[in-house]
């Protein structure tokens, strides 16, 4: 093993402990204020554990110049993420499969999809870049940003289902807060490493753009879902856990506005590589059973549909 695969090694293992210390004070917020964990999971932790998305696919465009690799790394992480939960929800699925999931979060995923859909339509008969020639971003950038502001607005009107007299927190609200932001800022200067790492990556083992983006990139910066959702799910938080998942997928899509606001020479939705291509075919398809999976109640359609989002990415590797 080479240096840059240690280094690499290296910055996931800091990266998935800084995200299991995040979910812990997101529980612990949702324990001493009046947020709801749907909000919590669904907004600010899944926008924390989104920044090596963001910061990564913004320096895969601005300073590698591989817009490839920003595209590839969204929707692979989307992929990644929504198996996680699939694997989760099966894992515990005695007590997942009784819980109840809020509207907010079962409208993300079903916005999610939508955005997916309209990324698919994008690939395949593209949207004119100049159609908001004010601003200079496509018009499929403007779309997304107003299914994420719906998405937002969902997830702050749940209800909060954490009885606060039930429980007690030892830290106080500001200690929680502080560490948060010190632990976000960590998730942030480690993402950054991280897309430089991939580009080194890619160049060794000769890899395009696109399949490089989607594992290297894809995959690392999504551990910090991985490892706090499931921290979420141990402490049986599943709404906040749920929440975590398809608020950053969206959150992700976010990423793809701000790369096409900032790069106004630079074609974000680079179709280019085939690999990208296809990840937008099977990225589709999981965010369609991961909806099943949190909207019916059946334990056996659940199961069914986690197996579909599974499927799907493995699918997606191969």
């Amino acid at each position: 093993m080479s240096y840059i695969e240690i280094l690499y090694v290296l910055v996931v293992v800091i990266v998935v402990f800084l995200s299991i210390k995040a979910s812990y004070y997101i529980d612990m917020l949702e324990k001493t204020t009046k947020l709801s964990g749907a909000f919590l999971g669904g907004v600010l932790l899944s926008a924390i554990t989104s920044l090596p998305e963001l910061f990564t696919s913004l320096t895969a465009v601005v300073y590698v110049d591989k817009p490839g690799l920003c595209i590839s790394n969204i929707l692979g992480s989307d992929i990644f993420n929504s198996m996680i939960l699939a694997v989760l929800a099966i894992i515990f699925i005695r007590k997942f499969k009784n819980a109840s999931i809020t509207e907010g979060n079962l409208k993300v995923s079903f916005f999610v999809t939508i955005v997916f859909f309209l990324i698919s339509v994008n690939c395949f008969y593209p949207f004119s870049r100049y159609t908001i020639p004010i601003v200079g971003v496509n018009i499929l950038t403007i779309l997304i940003i107003i299914v994420y502001a719906m998405g937002v607005k969902y997830l702050a009107s749940d209800p909060q289902t954490v009885k606060k007299d039930e429980v007690q927190a030892s830290l106080t609200v500001r200690q929680i807060t502080v560490r948060f932001i010190l632990v976000s800022v960590g998730i942030v200067i480690s993402s950054i490493g991280m897309t430089l790492i991939a580009d080194e990556l890619s160049v060794k083992y000769s890899m395009g753009e696109g399949l490089a983006g989607a594992i290297f990139l894809g995959v690392a910066t999504s551990l910090p879902e991985v490892t706090s959702t499931a921290a979420l799910f141990k402490l049986k938080n599943f709404n906040a856990a749920v929440g975590n998942i398809v608020g950053s997928n969206l959150f992700n899509f976010l990423v793809l506005c701000i790369a096409d606001f900032i790069c106004l020479y630079s074609e974000t939705y680079d179709y280019t590589d085939q690999n990208v291509r296809e990840i937008v075919q099977y990225g589709l398809l999981s965010c369609m059973f991961l909806f099943s999976l949190l909207y019916v109640k059946r334990t056996f359609v659940k199961i069914l549909s986690a197996v579909g989002v599974i499927v799907s990415y493995v699918l997606f590797l191969f």
